[in-house]
C-alpha cells in the first residue's frame, strides 16, 4: 500500500495493487488514517478498479465524492 501526504491530505495510490486486494486495502487505510479525512485515493484509468472502490465505500456507509476521474475523495465514515 503506497501511503503518501500532499498538499496536508493523505493519498493512497492502488497502482501495482491486484484487484483481489483492494476492498482489504481501501478499508484498512480508511480506519488507519480516519482523524486526517479527507482523504484521496488514487485508482487510475481502470474502470473495473474504480467500481471496487466505489463498491467498498458504499457497501460500508463510507461517504466519498469523485473530483475528476481516477480519483476518489473519502468525505466521512
Amino acid at each position: 500500500m503506497k501511503v503518501f501526504k500532499e498538499n496536508g491530505i493523505t493519498h493512497l495510490d492502488l497502482h501495482g495493487i491486484r484487484h483481489n486486494d483492494v476492498n482489504n486495502e481501501i478499508l484498512d487505510f480508511t480506519y488507519q488514517y480516519q482523524s486526517e479525512i479527507p482523504l484521496l485515493v488514487i485508482c487510475g484509468n481502470s474502470n473495473r478498479m474504480i467500481e471496487i472502490v466505489k463498491d467498498s465505500l458504499e457497501s460500508n456507509s463510507i461517504m466519498f465524492s469523485m473530483p475528476r476521474f481516477g480519483i476518489i475523495r473519502i468525505e466521512k465514515i
